[in-house]
C-alpha cells in the first residue's frame, strides 16, 4: 500500500496498490522533487474514467514502468473532480500544445510546477500513432538530465504564452450585445444541427444541456413578441427526443450515460455522471412545458427515479458517478478477470429469451435486439454477440410487428423492464464514486426542486421536494460553517475549500428550492453564499467570477472560465443567479454584477453561441426582462394555482410561494414588495408582477392563465 491509502478520493484510492510510488498533490511531493532533483510526473483523472483504467492496467500496474517512474520522476496523482483548479491549469497547457485534451491527463513539470510536456492517454508501447509511455519516460528523463536549461527555458516560455492565451488580466469588452446577437447564436446552432438524427455535428455526440436550455429560452423570448420561428424549439425538442430514444439512455434502470460514440445516439460511453442527470432533467422539464408533450416529463421522472434509487446517500446527499466498466456476468468470481465497458448494461439474445419468455418477442422488436448482437460500432471489441438497448420501434410499431394490441405491448414493456432490472441487479455492479460534491449536488437540488414545481401533483411534489430539501440540509450542516463552504464530503470527512462553481451551482439549487417551497431559510442562505462568492471570486477589474480564490500558490494560473461544456461555467450560472436575486430584491449591486459579466463579451457574442450557451441564457433573460409570480395561500389551497403556473413555460418568471402567517413574515422581511400581499376571501391569490409593479390578484386557475398568457 502506498501513501494514497490514507486519501479520501475514490480515484486516488484506486491507485493505492500500484507499484508506482504515488504522491497526492502537495508540498511533500514538491519537496521530494526539489531534494532529489527530479521532474514531476503528474497524472490527472477521475474514478469513473474508462481510459484512466486502461492506462492504469497497462502502465501503472506494470513493474518495469513503475520502476522507471520511481527512479527518474516524482509521481503525483490528482482527482480532477476534487481539484478542478489544478486540472484546469494543466488542461489549458495540454490543449494549447497538442490541440486536444481529455483524461487521463499526462503532464511533466519542473520543480516549480511549470509544465514542459503533456498529453492524455499513452499506450505502454508505441501504437495507434501514439508514442509508447515507456519510451516517453526514457526520453524525458534523458532530456531532463542532458538538456536542463532548454527544458526550463521552454517551460517558462510556455507558461507565459499560456497566461496570454488564457487572457489572465486582459480587459474585456464593455457593451452588452443587442438581441440581434441572440439571433446570430441561434443561426450557429442551425448550421451545426443534425436534422436527421438530432444533436449538433457528428460523432461523438455529447449532451450539453446548456445548449438546449438556451434554445428553449430563445423560443420563449421570441414568443413574447409574436409568433416565434420554429427552429429553436425544434432543435431542442428533437435532440432531447433522440437522446431519450437512443442507446445513451438506460432503458432498464433510467438515467443517461456520458455520451454517444456514434452520430445516431446508438452506442454510449457507459459511465453515468450526476451533473448530466441533473442538467438533463432540467432540460426535459423545460421541453415538457414548452411543447406540452408529456414524453419529456416522463423521461425527466425516469431519470430522477434512477438518482433516488442508485445515487442518493442515506443522509440525503447525491453521489458523483457510476463507472462505465464492470465485470462481465459470465466472469464473476473468475480470478484475474478484467472489467469491460458496458458489461452491466448489455444483453445477449439468449438472455432475453430465457428471462422474458412470452414477452421476449416484444423486447426484441422494441429494443432492436438481434441474435448476433446489434452494436453498429464496437471500438474495443467488447460488444460481440451482445445487444445495446435502444428504442427501435414505437409501441404501435412494436404491436404491429408482434401481432398484439398497443395496450398489451405497453403492459409487457412494464414487465420486461422489471424483469431485466431484477436480473441486472444480480450482476457485478460498476464502481460507484460515492463522494458528494457541493457543486453537483447544487445542480441536482435544482433539478429535484424544479420537478416538484413543474410536476406539481401531490405525490410527485412531496417526493421531489423532500429529495431537494434533504440534500440542501446535508450540504448546509456538513459543508457550510456559516462563512466557509467546502467542496467535497466522503467517508466522514468534509474538505477542500469550495470553488466558484460550488457557490454558483449551490445558489442556483437553493433559488429553485425557494421557488418550490417558499422557505425563507433558503433565500437567507442564498444571500450569504452570494456575498461570499463575490468577496472571494469576483473580478472587480473586468467583471465575471474567477474559478479559484487565487490564494493557493501551487496553482499557477487564476483562470476565469468562459466555456459552457459538460458543466456550465461558474460565471454563466452566477450571471443567471444575480439576475434572479436582482429581480427578487431589487438590489442594484446584483444588476451591476450581471451587467458587467454580460458586457465582457461585447456585441459579437452571438458568434460564440456554441461556446457559451449558458451565458447566452443570461443574455436572453436580460433582454426578455424578468417577472414575479407571487402565490399567497395555504399549501393546499394554493396548489391549483401552482399547477396552473406549471403548465406554462416561463423561464423569465420567478415564482414566489408564500404561506400566510410566520412564513410570510419571514419572506416579506427579505422581499419587502410581498409584505402587503394576501389571500382573498380565504382563497389563495396570485399576483403577477413586472419590475415589482403588480396587477390585481387573481384567485382561479383560469384567471391566472389569462394573466400569464397576456402579461408575460
Amino acid at each position: 500500500m502506498t501513501r494514497l491509502a490514507s486519501e479520501r478520493s475514490p480515484y486516488l484510492l484506486q491507485h493505492a496498490r500500484n507499484p508506482v510510488d504515488w504522491f497526492a498533490w502537495g508540498e511533500e511531493a514538491f519537496e521530494r522533487a526539489r531534494r532529489e532533483d527530479k521532474p514531476i510526473f503528474l497524472s490527472i483523472g477521475y474514478s469513473t474514467c474508462h481510459w484512466c483504467h486502461v492506462m492504469e492496467h497497462e502502465s501503472f500496474e506494470d513493474a518495469a514502468i513503475a520502476e522507471r517512474l520511481n527512479r527518474d520522476f516524482v509521481s503525483i496523482k490528482v482527482d480532477r473532480e476534487e481539484r478542478p483548479d489544478v486540472d484546469r491549469v494543466y488542461m489549458s497547457f495540454v490543449q494549447a500544445t497538442t490541440g486536444s485534451g481529455g483524461w487521463p491527463m499526462t503532464v511533466f513539470l519542473t520543480h516549480d510546477l511549470k509544465p514542459f510536456f503533456g498529453g492524455t492517454y499513452f499506450p505502454p508501447a508505441s501504437r495507434w500513432g501514439r508514442p509508447g509511455f515507456a519510451d516517453l519516460l526514457g526520453e524525458l528523463a534523458r532530456v531532463w538530465k542532458d538538456e536542463r536549461p532548454r527544458v526550463e527555458a521552454a517551460a517558462a516560455e510556455l507558461l507565459e504564452r499560456l497566461r496570454s492565451v488564457t487572457g489572465a488580466g486582459a480587459q474585456g469588452e464593455s457593451e452588452i450585445a443587442p438581441p440581434a446577437a441572440l439571433d446570430t447564436a441561434v443561426e450557429q446552432f442551425q448550421m451545426a444541427f443534425d436534422r436527421r438524427r438530432g444533436g449538433f455535428g457528428d460523432a461523438p455526440k455529447f449532451p450539453r444541456p446548456s445548449e438546449l436550455l438556451f434554445l428553449l429560452r430563445e423560443h420563449a423570448r421570441r414568443s413574447a413578441a409574436g409568433p416565434p420561428p420554429e427552429a429553436p424549439l425544434l432543435m431542442a425538442a428533437e435532440t432531447l427526443r433522440a437522446m431519450a430514444l437512443g442507446g445513451m439512455r438506460d432503458h432498464v434502470g433510467g438515467g443517461f450515460h456520458r455520451y454517444s460514440v456514434d452520430g445516431a445516439w446508438r452506442v454510449p460511453h457507459f459511465e453515468k455522471m450526476l451533473y448530466d442527470q441533473a442538467q438533463l432533467v432540467l432540460a426535459y422539464l423545460e421541453a415538457a412545458q414548452a411543447t406540452g408533450d408529456s414524453f419529456y416529463a416522463a423521461v425527466a421522472e425516469d431519470t430522477l427515479a434512477y438518482v433516488l434509487r442508485d445515487m442518493t446517500d442515506a443522509a440525503g446527499g447525491f453521489y458523483s458517478a457510476e463507472d462505465a466498466d464492470s465485470l462481465p456476468p459470465e466472469l464473476a468470481g473468475t480470478e484475474g478477470a478484467h472489467k469491460s465497458e458496458g458489461a452491466f448494461y448489455i444483453w445477449s439474445d439468449e438472455e432475453i429469451g430465457s428471462l422474458l419468455g412470452g414477452d421476449a418477442a416484444v423486447a426484441r422488436a422494441r429494443f432492436g435486439i438481434e441474435p448476433g448482437g446489434n452494436a453498429p460500432q464496437d471500438p474495443q471489441g467488447e460488444f460481440t454477440g451482445k445487444n445495446l438497448l435502444y428504442t427501435a420501434l414505437s409501441i404501435e410499431e412494436t404491436a404491429a410487428r408482434v401481432g398484439r394490441s398497443a395496450d398489451d405491448v405497453a403492459a409487457a414493456l412494464g414487465r420486461i423492464r422489471s424483469t431485466l432490472l431484477a436480473a441486472r441487479e444480480r450482476r457485478p455492479r460498476p464502481h460507484l464514486d460515492d463522494k458528494i460534491l457541493t457543486a453537483w449536488n447544487g445542480l441536482m437540488i435544482a433539478a429535484f426542486a424544479r420537478a416538484a414545481r413543474v410536476l406539481a401533483d401531490g405525490s410527485s411534489f412531496e417526493v421531489y421536494l423532500t429529495a431537494a430539501t434533504r440534500a440542501a440540509r446535508f450540504i448546509k450542516t456538513t459543508l457550510w460553517d456559516g462563512d466557509r463552504l467546502l467542496r467535497r464530503y466522503r467517508d466522514g470527512e468534509a474538505a477542500i475549500d469550495a470553488y466558484a462553481e460550488d457557490y454558483a451551482y449551490l445558489i442556483w439549487g437553493l433559488l429553485e428550492l425557494f421557488q418550490a417551497d417558499g422557505n425563507a431559510e433558503w433565500l437567507e442562505w442564498v444571500f450569504s453564499l452570494q456575498r461570499k462568492q463575490d468577496d472571494t471570486f469576483w473580478d472587480a477589474h473586468d467583471g465575471g467570477w474567477f474559478s479559484t480564490s487565487g490564494q493557493d500558490p501551487t496553482v499557477l494560473l487564476r483562470l476565469k472560465e468562459d466555456y459552457d461544456g459538460a458543466e456550465p461555467s461558474a460565471s454563466s450560472v452566477a450571471a443567471l443567479n444575480t439576475l434572479t436575486i436582482a429581480h427578487l430584491t431589487g438590489e442594484t449591486a446584483m444588476v451591476e454584477r450581471a451587467q458587467r459579466t454580460l458586457a465582457r463579451y461585447g456585441r459579437r457574442v452571438g458568434a460564440a453561441g456554441r461556446t457559451i450557451p449558458m451565458m447566452l441564457c443570461a443574455l436572453s433573460g436580460w433582454h426578455a426582462g424578468y417577472s414575479q409570480v407571487v402565490i399567497v395561500g395555504p399549501p393546499g389551497g394554493a396548489r391549483v394555482l401552482h399547477q396552473e403556473a406549471a403548465r406554462h413555460y416561463l423561464p423569465f418568471a420567478i415564482v414566489i410561494p408564500i404561506a400566510p402567517g410566520p412564513a410570510q413574515e419571514a419572506v416579506s422581511g427579505l422581499l419587502p414588495f410581498t409584505a402587503g400581499m394576501s389571500a382573498r376571501d380565504r382563497e389563495a391569490a396570485a399576483y403577477v408582477c413586472r419590475g415589482f409593479t403588480c396587477r390585481q390578484p387573481v384567485t382561479t386557475p383560469e384567471e391566472l392563465a389569462m394573466e400569464l398568457e397576456n402579461r408575460l
